[in-house]
């Protein structure tokens, strides 16, 4: 028989007697899933699940928790890295998935509207299928849009167009006191007050929790190319980017990634990797409205990077052969969880000028204490990815090289003027690092802001601070 504790017996009862009681799960009826993330490092299960449909829903649920001073935990897909989607002392956990319609897509505007459970792919493919683009391209497809903008989720098309911050114009968004808030609009310029829509973004539902988005789209982009482009040694791969960067050119993204990372894809899909056999490679897409400024841009970005020492320029010019590489791309991170017992992540960000620098630093670490650390990123805009894997490390010695490399590296992004995460957020576990590399007056700013918008500090508890 499904049961509930008697400290959850009273909201759980209102709960089923407001809404669909399908929708209020407990004990045996709650999915294992919902205890962790993608990486689950952390596991909590939640001692009730709601799984609203409107955010008017989601405002009652918000009103009950702060009645019975209910800790609550928003979710979406559950693809963040760092726990930042785990109930970590238990509570409610509102499961935004069913909320996954998309509301209107505006060509006058040239915005798209949406519930926040939607998928980032069929988002973009709605888009696509319209003749549009919606720009932020993350390597996770299957996060939600929600979870994009409660991490600032940037992927590889931010050296272009920017982080999902750029392309977010309205938000509606559900308080601890369960008020509903109407921020930003179509508008393409603010300058009303103090622009709240920003402060919600990247805040990791700890503010708040974001239940319908109004998205900016871009005309569809009527030409692209890809070019691999491998090198003997990340030093020169890496001094490239600047200088592609201030060539004239656009890129819309670009790549690096080492032979270790493509020997974990190769055993994972059982497949050889296109041109394999270079120590390092820089991965690039050109896109415009005009193919011959295409095709200029990315002949430019060819000359260059040879000039500079590359081994070889691949314009990948069939639609299978562009199709293999950047989803092998986006599988490196499946690939390299697979090649290990335990992996985590740190996805450190520095100053574009500071990644040569970064690169080797954590080179030198793997080697003195003798664990991989395989990593690929969007250097474009120097957020780097890198995956510390215990293989065959027994538990404690594991426990013990985790803290002193992720220590390492945090130290090293700190002292490059970098900051702790690029994109993935800090959530549960990052949060000592972002204690040690923020001043007293930033965290007090954090923190007061926090008491101002829940004061029960109800709101996604123990992440951030």
């Amino acid at each position: 028989m499904t049961t509930i504790t008697t400290t959850y017996q009273p909201i759980y009862q209102q709960l089923v007697s407001h809404l669909d009681p399908s929708l209020v799960l407990i004990g045996k009826q709650i999915n294992t899933e919902l205890g962790h993330d993608e990486l689950n490092t952390f596991q909590h299960l939640p001692d009730l699940v709601v799984k609203p449909q409107s955010t008017e829903q989601v405002a009652l649920v918000m009103r009950l928790a702060t009645q019975y001073q209910v800790p609550v935990t928003a979710r979406g897909a559950g693809t963040g890295l760092v726990g930042g989607c785990v109930p970590i002392e238990g509570g409610l956990l509102i499961d935004l998935t069913s909320m996954n319609q998309i509301i209107e897509l505006d060509t006058e505007n040239l915005t798209l509207t949406t519930q926040a459970g939607a998928l980032l792919k069929d988002v973009a493919a709605y888009a696509t299928n319209q003749g549009y683009l919606y720009a932020p391209d993350p390597g996770e497809k299957a996060a939600t849009i929600g979870g994009n903008i409660a991490t600032n989720a940037g992927g590889m098309r931010a050296v272009k167009y920017g982080t999902t911050r750029d392309s977010v114009r309205a938000l509606t968004v559900v308080t601890a006191q369960g008020k509903i808030l109407e921020l930003g609009s179509k508008v393409v310029k603010n300058s009303s007050g103090l622009d709240l829509k920003d402060l919600f973004i990247g805040s990791e539902g700890v503010l708040g929790i974001i239940t319908e988005a109004t998205l900016q789209i871009r005309s569809l982009p009527k030409a692209s190319a890809s070019l691999l482009i491998p090198f003997d040694n990340f030093e020169t791969a890496l001094s490239a980017v600047p200088k592609i960067l201030r060539s004239g050119t656009q890129p819309t993204a670009v790549e690096f990634f080492e032979a270790d990372t493509i020997k974990c894809w190769e055993a994972f899909a059982n497949q050889s990797f296109p041109q394999a056999g270079a120590a390092v490679y820089l991965l690039l897409t050109v896109d415009g409205q005009q193919s011959d400024v295409v095709t200029t841009d990315y002949e430019k970005i060819a000359e260059l990077c040879l000039d500079q020492g590359a081994i070889d320029v691949y314009v990948l010019d069939t639609d299978v052969l562009k199709k293999q590489i950047w989803s092998a791309r986006d599988a490196f991170l499946e690939a390299i969880k697979a090649s290990t017992t335990t992996m985590d992540e740190a996805d450190a960000v520095v100053p574009r000028s500071a990644t040569t620098e970064f690169v080797a630093f954590t080179h030198q670490l793997a080697a003195e204490e003798h664990v991989r650390i395989p990593s690929f990123g969007h250097v474009g805009d120097g957020n780097l990815h890198l995956y510390i894997c215990q293989d065959d490390y027994d538990d404690d010695t594991w426990k013990f090289k985790l803290t002193t490399i992720f220590k390492a590296l945090y130290d090293k992004a700190i002292a490059l003027n970098g900051k702790i995460s690029g994109e993935h957020g800090i959530g549960y576990a990052k949060r000592p690092y972002l204690q040690a590399a923020s001043s007293p007056a930033e965290l007090a700013i954090m923190q007061a802001i926090k008491a101002a918008l829940d004061p029960d500090s109800l709101l996604n508890p123990d992440k951030i601070f």
